[in-house]
């Protein structure tokens, strides 16, 4: 959990308020292939999240959907000047996939900026740093983003665009992606690191056996 300590002492001094995503859930699918990997109920309309995009890395490289979900992908949408929300999620991702590597199961976690303004591929390559030696950061364009943002229903929104020191809110869930199924799960952000790596794992091996 250290990356949590280090990433807020690193944010800077705003506050930020992240809104739940906009979904609109499409009908019950008639099986749930990956039930026994969920606290809780199904979560009908997930295979309806995705689709193309282009989006700029932080080595400034064009990648596409199939470039960045490439095999098991945790994926987060949300800016680099955000002080709380943001780095301690994507600090719990990193923990996650730290703790799954541990066991054998390798995950990219993957972060997509909703601020293309001010996060350049050199202000992500400073957070991924800070975040995952293996943390993919996406920019773009603002309609780039607006696409990728659309393709998996999330939500944000500038506060005051006047303010070089806007706020933006943004969804909060973290988006587990295969190459093969495509968005199989939505995790909030009261997941526990070791929560999210079981369930993580467990996806991978109901992925692994649909071959």
């Amino acid at each position: 959990m250290k990356r949590i300590v280090l990433a807020v002492a690193a944010g800077v001094a705003l506050a930020a308020v992240a809104v739940p995503a906009l979904f609109i859930w499409g009908p019950w699918a008639p099986e749930d292939r990956f039930a026994s990997c969920r606290n809780g109920g199904p979560r009908p309309g997930l295979s309806e999240l995705g689709g193309p995009f282009t989006l700029t890395d932080q080595t400034g490289t064009a990648l596409t959907e199939t470039d960045v979900i490439a095999g098991p992908t945790l994926i987060y949408f949300g800016y680099t000047f955000c002080p709380d929300v943001c780095p301690f999620d994507n600090a719990r991702n990193a923990d996650a996939v730290d703790l799954l590597e541990g066991r054998g199961y390798e995950v990219r976690p993957v972060f997509i900026s909703v601020d293309p303004a001010r996060d350049t591929p050199e202000a992500l390559a400073a957070f991924a740093s800070m975040m995952h030696p293996r943390m993919l950061a996406l920019t773009g364009t603002p309609e780039q983003v607006r696409t990728a943002s659309r393709a998996y229903r999330t939500f944000y929104r500038i506060r005051d665009p006047e303010d070089p020191y806007y706020l933006i809110d943004h969804s909060t869930f973290t988006y587990l992606a295969f190459p093969e199924t495509g968005v199989v799960e939505a995790f909030e952000r009261d997941v526990t690191p070791e929560d999210m790596a079981a369930r993580v794992a467990c996806f991978v091996d109901r992925v692994r056996s649909l071959d």
